[in-house]
Parts: structure tokens; sequence; C-alpha cells
């Protein structure tokens, strides 16, 4: 059985991770997630990704410890886009969704932070335990918890190990929505149809605006976005799509982009 299960449909992709009983993920998965992100990414005819765990207890419960057991080192080379494919992918200018389905630990939890949306059923559970294993979360949850949480919270986490459930995370700001089970799958598609159906220029133009100037002074971020330097950006401005967009929204139709 395929550990990843992946679906096209239409400008939407849908990773599955699925390694019962806890979808956690080694070397080789790693590998081979990072494999299918840096092909979403080159694929022009998509937009938006999805990525979730199949069944309803876990989304994955992060580095696979089994492995760890058997000699896998904390350390090791898990893939060009880092850990889980996707948490040191920083050229990816097309948004991804994690839909989270249980537990979302270490690793996990670090995958699910590094897309740009979070959508999880009510059953949900957050945490970095890593503290506990006498390891630490670097695999992006010390560097993207505390700018997403006020840093107290963060600290508290990573050092304790304790989780974070469904609720908690909505009022922190660190999910989207959280909804029952079995809508989980259908929102999460529902949100990349809304994005999908928006100029694909934009999108990645906004994803790369607020990567390179999320650390910057307002006046800076202006500097830096006007310099030239982005890639996006300077192209949007000048593209097809922008002038098809204020066209279809005269002529009273739905537009239709090019991405160029």
């Amino acid at each position: 059985m395929s550990e990843l299960h992946i679906k096209r449909n239409g400008y939407i992709l849908e990773i599955t991770l699925d390694r019962p009983k806890a979808n956690a993920i080694d070397a080789k998965t790693s590998f081979a997630m990072g494999e299918a992100f840096i092909a979403f990414r080159d694929d022009p005819e998509l937009r938006v990704a999805i990525i979730t765990g199949a069944g309803e207890r876990f989304f994955s419960a992060g580095w696979d410890l089994k492995a760890a057991a058997e000699g896998e080192a904390p350390d090791a080379d898990f893939g060009p886009g880092g850990f889980a494919g996707l948490t040191e992918l920083f050229n990816l200018d097309k948004p991804v969704i994690a839909a989270v389905n249980g537990y979302a630990f270490g690793g996990g939890f670090e995958l699910a932070l590094a897309a740009d949306m979070i959508v999880c059923s009510r059953n949900a559970s957050f945490s970095v335990p890593e503290a506990k294993l006498g390891i630490v979360p670097d695999s992006g949850g010390m560097l993207r918890l505390p700018k997403i949480l006020p840093p107290a919270i963060a600290m508290e986490m990573m050092m304790t190990g304790r989780s974070m459930d469904a609720e908690e995370a909505l009022r922190w700001g660190v999910v989207n929505a959280v909804v029952e089970s079995e809508q989980l799958m259908p929102h999460a598609r529902e949100l990349a149809a809304q994005i999908a159906a928006n100029a694909p220029l934009a999108v990645a133009a906004i994803k790369e605006i607020y990567r390179e100037t999320s650390e910057l002074a307002v006046e800076e971020g202006y500097r830096h976005a006007r310099s030239g330097k982005l890639k996006h950006y300077p192209s949007v401005l000048h593209s097809e799509d922008a002038l098809e967009g204020p066209t279809a929204f005269a002529e009273k139709r739905e537009p239709v982009w090019k991405g160029r």
C-alpha cells in the first residue's frame, strides 16, 4: 500500500499521508512528500494543495520513533523540502492548506505550521513534545510557533510538551476553523476552491510579499517589495490577468485567468 495518496481535482492537489497507525514520518516518506510538494510547485495547472492524514485519529505523530530506534538520526537527510517535504520548502509560492484530523504531534504539528492555513476537526490536538524525548522541535516549531502564539505560550508548549486542543488553537489563531470530522475535507476543499478561483499570480505574489517582508518594519517592507527584487510582485502588476480582472468586472462575467 502506498504511504501517500495523491489526487488531482482541477486546480487542487490533495496529498494524504497514510502510514498506520499514527501517520508517522520517516526519512523515506519525507523524501516522497518532498517530491509531491515540489511537483505541485512546478505544475502550472495546480494552484492549491491540501495535506491531510488518513483516518480520524492522527493527522501525523511526527517523526517515526520506530525508525529513530532503528538508527535514523534526528539530523538525517529528510529531503530537499526538509522534514515532511514542506517545512523547508521556502520557494513554494502556492498556498497549502493543512486539514488536521486528530492528533498533530511534534513533526506533525510542524508540518501543519509550515502550511499557509490550518483547518481542523473538533478532536484535533496539537503539541510539540520533543523535549520529553531529549530533542527539540527544530523542523520549524521553534521558529514558527513563537510567531503565531504569544512567546510565553509557545515556550510553555515547547518546554512542557503539553497539548493544545482545537478550541484553544482557534482562540490563539493557530487554526482558521474548527469543524466536525465529517466536514473537515469538504471545508478544506471549499477553502481551496475559493483560493483557486482567484488569479494565481496574485495569490503567489501575496505569499511572496508576506514571506519577504513579514520580519521588516512597514516602511522597509514597502521599499523591499518595490525594489524589483521579488519575482511575482513586479510581474503581476503588468500581467494579462491584471487587465482581465477589471475587464471581467466591468463586463459582469467571471474572469478567465491565464497565470501570465
